[in-house]
């Protein structure tokens, strides 16, 4: 590799490094709003006893019916609102992760509390609330009903009350909801719950009466507001989900523009079996038949109405089911709310054959070595108690694994020094000739064995184990608030300190003035290990790469500032590391050069070496 294209390898790492800090840097600062915003004022619990009018709500359409609303059946009767409803009826949901309430009038899951989860470091701090009713600020459920496909058979609508035969939904005790219509036709969901924040619902209606019916049973997820995103472009938040084995991922923006382009759903797709949800940066509702071997119709939907987007899910076969006199038509379903940790989503995967449930998580490109990361890490976790110390040590794995080409490495860099002194000599003896300078220096390279790129190698090698190890700290909830050691109590937020206030003792918050302002003592620490590290290298011979690699450090310590403080830890340990790695090498070297027989000074170029012996005057007496 020539120095041209050496500088053009350090460039384009250094940019792709600023762009990803410059483009995410916004989308961190509000993060850091959002956070500082809620310990700052603890929202008080919406009260889910009031809903609102519901708004019609598009559900999947059947081959020959029309697409009908929720509860409705065009031309029949249903147990529409009246204006006088009795207080709604709640049945509790208790299991060891989550607890909230169902609505009877609706079936609506609109109240779920996730415990172990609060909204800051805070002890106090409230609990994160996953589902809200629709007299919250921001309305997300999961709901079951039917469509009448017949036009004719009242099904339950979303103001029908159910009857439940428990007050109770726990992992020992399910709950039946039943609804008669009146008609001959008897509609009813059982649900149950596990351990942690699977339910499942078995929908069914059993046919009395005279005639056949034909209905479409089916589930769904509604948010009735655009949810508020970290906002980051390695990170994915909307509609998710595996559809005939394919992952299907769709920003609310893109489902938007989609939804409208089409006049309709954003995304309908047939599946066996499969899955679809929302996924936020640590949350998921999804849902998915019980059995992978049914056949479903699944939607991401995205309507506009009284001025606010409304997004939903919904998951229903593909076409209505035709239930005879005395006959009876199901479907059951499975609905996940709850935290997406992932030996959680893998277990499911495996246990009830969810395909790809556990892409959930966005571990991105790098999914071959993001998620042996995690539980590599996660394994250490478990052992020592302390994720900062386990991404520790598992820096100090990956250095002993890459010892031999570090080695060599650093020999090769131990070369360089050695030859700098000619490498001078040569740019001086033709610095009116560059490529005559170039061919000479890589002749030099070439006769000792001189790997010119070799000092940028284990810089160039930290870059996917630093995006990789960034993943791992940013989408997964098992980071979230995980604490080290003194003021870092939460290893995928920012170091909280900044020398712009003297780490505290003046009164004031630079970044109110610019974000660029906040300068972290484990960010400082970084910068200094860094440049320790450079300086133990040779001097580039190149002046433009040999400036460069002196500005390297302290772009790095800005650039670094406002990342997740386990990312700078881990980048300042590994920068420790690799010096107490050169120290070692290089004095291994010296004792081995000591021990054997001295070594000839290196050959100059044979072009270099005829100009010598050119500019030499001749022996006294010769011609």
């Amino acid at each position: 590799m020539d120095q041209k294209r050496l500088l053009a390898a350090i460039a384009l790492s250094v940019g792709i490094l600023l762009l990803f800090d410059l483009w995410n840097r916004p989308a961190r600062e509000a993060e850091q709003r959002r956070q500082a915003e809620i310990a700052a004022q603890v929202p008080a619990p919406a009260s889910p006893g009031a809903t609102a009018p519901a708004s019609p709500v598009p559900v999947p359409a059947t081959a020959g019916a029309p697409l009908a609303q929720p509860g409705t059946a065009p031309g029949a009767t249903t147990a529409a609102a009246t204006p006088n409803l009795p207080p709604e009826q709640r049945i509790r949901i208790e299991n060891p992760r989550l607890q909230g309430s169902i609505s009877l009038r609706g079936a609506r899951l609109d109240d779920a509390i996730l415990r172990g989860y609060r909204e800051t470091v805070q002890p106090d701090s409230p609990l994160v609330r996953l589902l809200a009713p629709r007299s919250d600020a921001n309305p997300y459920f999961a709901q079951w009903g039917w469509t009448a496909a017949d036009g004719r058979t009242p099904v339950p609508g979303p103001e029908t009350d159910w009857t439940a035969d428990g007050t109770n939904l726990t992992p020992t005790t399910p709950v039946t909801l039943r609804w008669d219509n009146g008609q001959g036709q008897e509609f009813s969901i059982r649900l149950g719950i596990d351990e942690d924040f699977m339910l499942t619902a078995e929908q069914s209606v059993r046919n009395t009466g005279a005639e056949p019916v034909q209905v479409l049973p089916w589930a769904r997820v509604r948010r009735e507001r655009t949810p508020q995103t970290a906002g980051f472009f390695i990170l994915h938040e909307g509609f998710t989900g595996v559809l005939g084995g394919r992952l299907t991922e769709w920003k609310y923006s893109d489902a938007k523009t989609e939804a409208e382009r089409r006049r309709g759903a954003a995304m309908e797709q047939e599946s066996t079996g499969g899955w679809i949800g929302f996924t936020d940066k640590y949350w998921l509702t999804a849902l998915t038949p019980m059995s992978q071997a049914t056949p479903i119709r699944a939607a991401y939907r995205h309507s506009a109405e009284g001025g606010q987007d409304r997004w939903q899910i919904d998951m229903a076969p593909p076409s209505a089911q035709t239930v005879a006199p005395g006959g009876e038509a199901a479907l059951a379903t499975r609905l996940f709310a709850g935290a997406k940790e992932v030996r959680l989503l893998d277990g499911y995967a495996d246990r009830l054959n969810i395909e790809g449930f556990d892409k959930a998580i966005d571990f991105g490109w790098f999914y071959w070595i993001t998620k042996p990361f995690f539980y590599a890490i996660d394994w250490l976790f478990q052992i020592f108690g302390n994720f900062g110390v386990a991404i520790l040590i598992f820096t100090l794995a990956l250095k002993a694994a890459f010892f031999p080409l570090a080695s060599k490495a650093y020999t090769s860099m131990a070369r360089m020094k050695v030859l700098a002194p000619k490498m001078t000599e040569v740019r001086e003896r033709y610095k009116d000739d560059p490529a005559k300078a170039q061919a000479e220096m890589m002749a030099l390279y070439r006769s000792e064995k001189v790997n010119p790129a070799s000092g940028c190698l284990p810089i160039l090698l930290q870059i996917p184990v630093f995006f990789a190890l960034y993943k791992v700290l940013f989408v997964t909830i098992e980071m979230r608030h995980a604490p080290f050691f003194g003021w870092i109590r939460d290893l995928s937020a920012p170091d909280p300190t900044n020398l712009f206030n003297l780490f505290g003792i003046l009164p004031y918050d630079p970044t109110q003035i610019s974000s660029f302002l906040h300068m972290p003592a484990w960010a400082i620490a970084m910068g200094i290990t860094m440049y320790l590290q450079f300086k133990l290298n040779p001097t580039p011979p190149d002046p433009i790469q040999a400036k460069i690699f002196a500005w390297m450090p302290l772009i790095f310590t800005f650039m670094l500032a406002s990342f997740p403080a386990g990312l700078v830890i881990y980048w300042t340990w590994n920068n420790l590391l690799s010096i107490a790695q050169q120290y070692y090498i290089m004095k291994a070297d010296k004792k081995r050069q000591a021990r054997s027989p001295a070594a000839p000074p290196p050959a100059k170029p044979a072009t270099l070496a005829k100009a010598d012996a050119a500019a030499k005057p001749a022996p006294k007496g010769k011609k």
